[in-house]
């Protein structure tokens, strides 16, 4: 296995176009008008320039501190005070604003609620609906300590698409992750497909920090074995000097490969590349998996 302490020089094509117009710099004042939090600025999302230029972006709802210490995550970590009940509605506000066609809706980890946040995700949901009937929508959820009852929550407010990420393979899942746990992702996927056969599932992995490439495929397979429909994969970039370094940075052929052995594995779609991040041209990723089907 790599030494986990080595550091790889940035290759050439891990590069992040700087795109700062009218529309980045809008969606940049609507959030702070309407006090909302986005991933793409929370988890400093390389495209966050490519998507707000194109006017998209995801949600972060339920505050911007987590109860979790991932190593991996550039989103802060500690005792969270937000729960507001009105973030649903200024949600749906600013995607009304935007005009999206696809909304992507995430959190934070709130493991100091009994419900995880779940009952704020489906004001969420039917917020956006109401104001947007034509817009679908994406939940990227946590994996609410195994409550199920949360999960079924969200569930009977009918995501579009339903995402949750494993974020790596199964031997290297505790040492990325914290209190998440492999299987537990694994059995929240399965049972949102039991609750709502007709709604797709999703789930991402970040390469890079140790893996094997055989690991890579049995994650596949095992996401394939509980009908997930989507996977994304993209390369782990270490967000300060505190969070894990990075092992190997991959190449674009590698990430080619990846995503035929995960068409070949039964996906419905795998975006697939350096810069892939789970909500990354996400509309596009719908529109392919319903062509796919």
């Amino acid at each position: 296995m790599p030494n986990q302490t080595t550091k790889e020089p940035k290759p050439d094509w891990i590069r992040i176009k700087l795109t700062t117009g009218e529309n980045y710099q809008e969606i940049k004042s609507m959030m702070r008008s309407k006090t909302l939090h986005t991933v793409c600025e929370e988890a400093r999302c390389p495209n966050i320039y490519e998507c707000w230029a194109n006017r998209t972006a995801t949600f972060m709802i339920l505050g911007d501190i987590c109860t979790r210490a991932c190593r991996f995550c550039a989103v802060n970590t500690g005792r969270p005070t937000e729960l507001d009940l009105l973030e649903p509605e200024r949600v749906a506000e600013a995607a009304e604003n935007m005009g999206l066609n696809h909304c992507v809706i995430t959190s934070v980890a709130r493991d100091d609620l009994s419900d995880g946040g779940a009952s704020i995700f489906a004001e969420t949901i039917k917020a956006v609906r109401k104001r947007l009937p034509l817009c679908s929508v994406e939940v990227l959820i946590p994996d609410f300590m195994g409550n199920w009852d949360a999960l079924k929550v969200v569930m009977d407010a009918k995501p579009d698409i339903l995402n949750h990420n494993i974020e790596t393979v199964k031997r290297m899942s505790n040492r990325v992750r914290a209190k998440a746990k492999y299987e537990r992702s694994l059995e929240l996927l399965k049972k949102a497909k039991e609750m709502q056969p007709n709604i797709p599932t999703k789930s991402s992995i970040m390469l890079g920090v140790g893996e094997e490439w055989d690991e890579i495929l049995e994650a596949m397979d095992d996401l394939r074995a509980i009908d997930c429909d989507i996977m994304t994969i993209g390369q782990y970039l270490q967000p300060t000097p505190q969070h894990l370094n990075v092992v190997k940075y991959y190449h674009p052929d590698e990430f080619a490969k990846l995503k035929e052995e995960g068409m070949k594995r039964g996906f419905s779609h795998v975006e697939s590349g350096p810069l892939v991040r789970s909500s990354y041209h996400a509309h596009e990723q719908v529109k392919s998996a319903a062509s796919n089907k």
